[in-house]
């Protein structure tokens, strides 16, 4: 066949992949999301649908700059225009709602620094290292800790996530029955352990995390009337763990730390368990192939803000085979996957 252009293999113009790949390199649409539940949009239209001069004034918006929002995000189906400059709530806007059983809205915040780093991500693309750090000259948690307003937004955020973690670690593991103690290890002010002992009304819990972290736990603990369900203990899991329990808890912890770390906080789970006991593991895992998981896009959050990654399931069984540990299971989640882990003598 002559080299020449007339008879040169042409792409075939496949106009829906297009429009798939402009709407997945689209950064419009997730900045108007996170803007309209910044102002609570949603939950002013909770009652009903209402008219944009209303719903502005409703808000704090301004009625014209909502109107073209609105209407944008309607053509995503996340909101419908029900008559002309009238809007009403669509499922898919019902989780952006404040009292939305799984609310989202504090979900996605819009985070000045986070937003500097993401600007920069062909930086961790090209090096491998933090474009946060690159960009903003200290790590992540550093950062947070000097910008209150962001770091409370951040913490909004992770309890929206946590929300949706509970309902699915619960439904996904089958042996809740068999326990009766389970320590949350790097639980934080203990909202999932406040979610599970909630649900599962036989267990007695037990929050771990450092001491200035879990200050407020007793409170929100007692609001919810599990104060006499529930112990809360500060220190460090790298130190040692409280010791006997039937089931031990990771929730997004190994993931942030490189494998010596991992590895020693392991070690002190493996010392403080019974033989009988069990580590229940929930993170991101990087399987191989092409399925979509929320794991793959969480693991581009650790590679951008630093530290830690998203471990494959070979990598998790040798962390665990060094610490004496071995997997029993990895359950499938609609988050991230539950694994489950025994003493291997």
């Amino acid at each position: 066949m002559p080299d020449d252009v007339s008879t040169a293999v042409r792409p075939h113009l496949d106009i829906a992949s297009i429009r798939r790949l402009a709407d997945l390199a689209d950064y419009i649409v997730p900045f108007a999301i996170r803007a309209v539940c910044t102002l609570g949009v949603a939950d002013h239209l909770g009652d009903g649908p209402l008219p944009v001069a209303d719903l502005a004034q409703r808000c704090g918006a301004e009625p014209r700059a909502l109107l073209r929002v609105l209407r944008a995000l309607a053509g995503k189906g996340i909101f419908t225009e029900a008559e002309p400059g009238v809007f009403a709530l669509t499922p898919l806007a019902q989780p952006l709602r404040s009292d939305h059983p799984v609310s989202l809205r504090e979900a996605y915040p819009l985070l000045p620094g986070d937003l500097q780093a993401w600007a920069h991500f062909d930086y961790t693309l090209r090096t491998g290292r933090s474009s946060f750090e690159h960009v903003l000259g200290k790590g992540y948690w550093e950062y947070l800790a000097e910008h209150p307003e962001e770091s409370k937004r951040f913490d909004g955020s992770q309890a929206a996530g946590t929300r949706m973690e509970v309902r699915t670690v619960i439904s996904a593991y089958d042996s809740w029955s068999k326990l009766k103690t389970v320590v949350d290890l790097g639980g934080g002010n203990g909202m999932f352990l406040n979610g599970l002992l909630s649900r599962l009304r036989h267990l007695h819990g037990t929050l771990f995390d450092q001491p200035h972290v879990v200050d407020s736990a007793p409170a929100m603990l007692r609001e919810a009337g599990l104060a006499d369900r529930c112990d809360v203990v500060g220190g460090s899991f790298f130190d040692g763990v409280p010791e006997g329990a039937d089931a031990y808890l990771l929730k997004r912890v190994l993931w942030s730390w490189q494998d010596e770390h991992a590895h020693r906080l392991l070690c002190r789970v493996r010392e403080a368990m019974r033989p009988d006991s069990r580590l229940l593991v929930h993170e991101p895992v990087s399987f191989p192939g092409d399925t979509d998981e929320v794991g793959k896009v969480y693991d581009l959050i650790l590679l951008t803000m630093g530290g830690g990654c998203a471990r494959t399931e070979e990598e998790l069984r040798a962390l665990f085979d060094g610490a004496g540990l071995r997997i029993s299971r990895v359950l499938p989640t609609p988050m991230f996957p539950l694994v489950e882990v025994f003493p291997a003598d």
